[in-house]
């Protein structure tokens, strides 16, 4: 069992970094306090920051605590759970930003595998977390398990059975991976631990197997459907309803990803949808053409979803 309790159940939107539209695609974080209280004006209580919707792989280590510094001032308004991945460079630099996030008290940390020297059995993974576990030895920390952008294959049925208390403050996983047969195993692995759902798109059928965290990058500017399926998982909403609402949630994210990746495309669907600019995302991510976005607009206009056509001309 855990030292540390780990107690946040429900959603948590991985916010987006927010860039200017400058060759050096700077930080803008003047608008994250305004977008923290959207965020919970919309019921979210929970955010993830420098995950991978925020491409906190593409920036450096001083920004990446910049970040944190500014969400970590926003949520003392909001109260929302704020969880910081820290993983994905080198260890040195993964320890230091694990420091840096319980120096500002953040509820929680997310760590990606070792992206290089990959961890090839639970044995290694477990012995990587314990070490970036030390850094932060007051704040409950969680695997990331995302195998098709990390390449790292352990499974996270047998990972979770085999760590039992061997990291004092490991208290679950984001698990980003379509293999809901290992994600139910996962679950079942140790009760103790908690299990995010890292798929927009198949939150219904987590919902179906018994997980009731989600870690969702629609909820950024969708939560309401997201939501409402949280309420069949707690048995107050039909199947049939959970059903119409994962369609819609998917048929939106069909219309989004068409134009390009999942960064690319949501982050420019969030400018389009709310009064809030994220900018371009990060070389080697492409920004939309102009017209791709347009084509966005009007799929999502279609959609029932409003648009906020200001941010076109922000955008371009």
């Amino acid at each position: 069992m855990p030292n540390i309790i780990f107690t946040y159940k429900g959603v948590i939107a991985p916010v987006f970094t927010p860039f200017n539209n400058d060759d050096d695609r700077s930080l803008n974080l003047s608008i994250i306090s305004d977008y923290a209280k959207y965020l919970a004006k919309k019921d979210i209580n929970g955010v993830l920051v420098n995950g991978t919707t925020g491409e906190g792989t593409s920036l450096s280590i001083d920004e990446r605590k910049k970040v944190v510094e500014a969400w970590a001032a926003a949520v003392k308004e909001t109260k929302q759970h704020l969880m910081v991945q820290v993983g994905g460079t080198a260890l040195k630099d993964v320890k230091e930003l694990a420091i840096h996030a319980e120096h500002f008290k953040v509820n929680s940390l997310l760590c990606l595998p070792e992206l290089y020297f990959k961890p090839t059995t639970a044995e290694e993974l477990t012995e990587y977390l314990k070490i970036v576990s030390k850094s932060a030895p007051s704040t409950p920390l969680l695997y990331y398990h995302f195998p098709k952008a990390s390449m790292v294959n352990i499974h996270m049925g047998e990972f979770l059975e085999s760590i039992g208390e061997k990291i004092p403050t490991f208290c679950g996983i984001k698990f980003t991976s379509n293999d809901l047969e290992e994600g139910l195993q996962a679950m079942k692995a140790n009760n103790n631990l908690t299990v995010f759902l890292g798929s927009d798109t198949l939150m219904a059928a987590g919902c179906t197997i018994g997980i009731d965290s989600f870690i969702m990058t629609s909820l950024n500017f969708i939560p309401e459907p997201a939501l409402e399926l949280l309420e069949f998982g707690r048995g107050k909403r039909n199947l049939l309803s959970a059903r119409e609402k994962q369609d819609y949630i998917n048929k939106i994210i069909t219309k989004i990803t068409y134009h390009g990746t999942w960064v690319e495309t949501m982050k420019i669907a969030m400018s389009l949808t709310t009064d809030f600019f994220m900018g371009p995302p990060r070389s080697p991510l492409k920004f939309l053409t102009p017209e791709n976005a347009k084509i966005m607009a009007k799929d999502l206009t279609e959609l029932g979803i409003s648009i906020n056509n200001a941010a076109l001309l922000k955008m371009y």
